[in-house]
């Protein structure tokens, strides 16, 4: 296997398919249909021809908003191989927050499953750039009668884009990162040959597809590997081992709160009659896992948890502890591929132990912000791509992510940024400041606390206001809980004192 050959994802696939066309490469976990190498690529070639019937080519943006199937994966590919950008929507967004994504990304063509239906004709009108909106529930029937034109496959290099996402915005406004070609296969060989994937790897999909964990880990890593990857719906606990068990899982994506979560369910470990013997590890990132809860997961589960670090910008992951007995609980692992350092704020590298920004540099950072060169030209300064979070390097090289620069809030794996809520309290007619704030939360990590001034004589409670978040924003995104206070505390430059607002709770 040539690890290095691939100009682009299309050609990639194919060398797929002369290698192992009968091999299974996708099983959908919710009907059981499954799709060989050979298969995918049809499948992959008839929804390619349907969005060319629909006038797309290269370099248009084609917007997905579908709950995780194979359909996903197929629709991402159909993407690539007309040299198209797959722009994935988070399914858990409110209607103005999809507007702004759709929009923003100028994406000529959507590709949705019923379910979201309703909502994206409300917002039709909203959406000027759209000139088709195909329902893609099953991809059999969605293609019948499309002519099955021979085509071309254009001339893609590895610096094009691929994919544009979309990163909550610490000012409020998401951005669009654009990944390469050459950015998601190489994180996909990064990820595959670090953690030892091979043909008979078999990588569990219950991470959201509208991410890059699932892209880039249980998905572009499988295909890279030659192994397969099981698409399921959502992540669920109570049916969690049984999937491992029937479909022989090897490795899944997850986060510190599906851990949590399975520790919960199962406190007397696996259930009985259940094969896992083919499990080698979990992976997990997003946010730092506990310690004390990598320790039980490993002893009630005889199941490897290894966590690892990274962001969209990343493409997805940037570092990963080895999958054996040298991994460190509590650190994010080493670099998989790419350079990394620890920097003070003149750019200039601290010594180990110490803290400072973690910046990065290698084939699988983003190219750049969609149509926000300032925000591209801040981000990549000295040559590297700066992280915005804190951490160290010891002295074996292991690298620990202690804060963040920013505010950000890590709730569940989502990315929550306090700037966009505050925008949203301040909206509201009877408040007169407000500010959140990330509190430690024993399930999710953090969860989002809002603090809030309201106007003289109002009476607002605090249901109301979390009410009036909940029509505006993602359910992940609104604060759970609502402190009315008499000011908020500030510095003597007026910056908001945040760290005395997480002492209140």
């Amino acid at each position: 296997m040539n690890t290095h050959s691939f100009q682009n994802i299309p050609s990639l696939l194919r060398a797929r398919v002369v290698e192992s066309p009968e091999k299974v490469f996708l099983f959908s976990q919710t009907d059981g249909r499954s799709f060989t190498y050979s298969q995918f690529a049809d499948a992959v070639d008839r929804t390619a021809a349907l969005l060319s019937e629909k006038g797309i080519g290269r370099g248009d943006a084609v917007s997905l908003l579908m709950p995780n199937c194979v359909e996903y994966v197929i629709a991402y590919f159909a993407c690539w191989r007309l040299g198209a950008l797959a722009g994935p929507v988070n399914s858990l967004l409110k209607p103005q927050e999809i507007t702004y994504v759709i929009s923003n990304s100028e994406a000529k063509a959507l590709l949705v499953n019923s379910e979201f239906l309703p909502a994206v004709e409300s917002l039709r009108d909203q959406l000027p750039s759209l000139s088709a909106i195909i329902v893609f529930d099953n991809e059999a029937e969605a293609t019948q009668g499309v002519k099955q034109i021979d085509l071309e496959p254009p001339e893609i290099s590895s610096d094009d884009e691929a994919i544009i996402i979309y990163t909550s915005g610490t000012t409020g406004k998401p951005k669009g990162c654009l990944l390469t070609h050459g950015n998601v296969i190489a994180n996909a060989r990064q990820i595959s040959e670090w953690l030892g994937f091979g043909t008979d790897d078999r990588l569990l999909t219950i991470m959201p597809l509208f991410h890059m964990n699932a892209v880039s880990v249980t998905t572009m890593a499988a295909l890279y590997a030659g192994g397969s990857s099981v698409v399921s719906l959502r992540f669920s606990a109570s049916r969690f081992w049984q999937i491992v068990s029937e479909y022989q899982i090897t490795s899944f994506g997850s986060v510190a709160t599906m851990l949590s979560m399975l520790l919960t369910t199962y406190p007397d470990g696996l259930p009985e009659g259940l094969n896992t013997s083919q499990l080698r590890f979990a992976m997990c990132g997003s946010a730092p896992v506990p310690a004390e809860t990598i320790k039980r997961f490993e002893v009630k589960f005889h199941c490897l948890v290894i966590e690892g670090y990274g962001l969209s910008e990343s493409t997805c992951r940037s570092t990963f502890n080895p999958p054996d007995q040298r991994r460190r609980a509590g650190s994010c692992g080493l670099p998989i591929g790419n350079e990394m350092r620890v920097v003070d704020d003149d750019d200039q590298s601290v010594p180990d132990g110490d803290l400072g920004e973690i910046v990065l540099r290698g084939e699988n950072i983003l190219k750049g912000y969609y149509k926000n060169p300032d925000a591209t030209a801040q981000a990549f300064r000295n040559g590297w791509f700066h992280t915005g979070d804190i951490g160290y390097r010891d002295a074996d090289g292991f690298y620990f992510i202690v804060d963040r620069k920013s505010d950000m809030i890590i709730r569940g794996g989502e990315n929550i940024y306090p700037r966009e809520i505050d925008e949203v309290l301040y909206q509201h007619p009877e408040i007169s400041a407000a500010a959140v704030v990330g509190v430690p939360d024993e399930l999710y990590g953090e969860e989002v606390a809002g603090f809030v001034v309201l106007k003289e004589g109002s009476a607002v409670t605090e249901q109301e206001v979390i009410e009036f978040c909940k029509s505006r924003l993602a359910d992940y995104k609104c604060p759970k809980s609502i402190r009315f206070v008499k000011e908020i505390p500030k510095g003597p430059t007026g910056k908001l004192l945040k760290r005395e607002l997480v002492k209140m709770v």
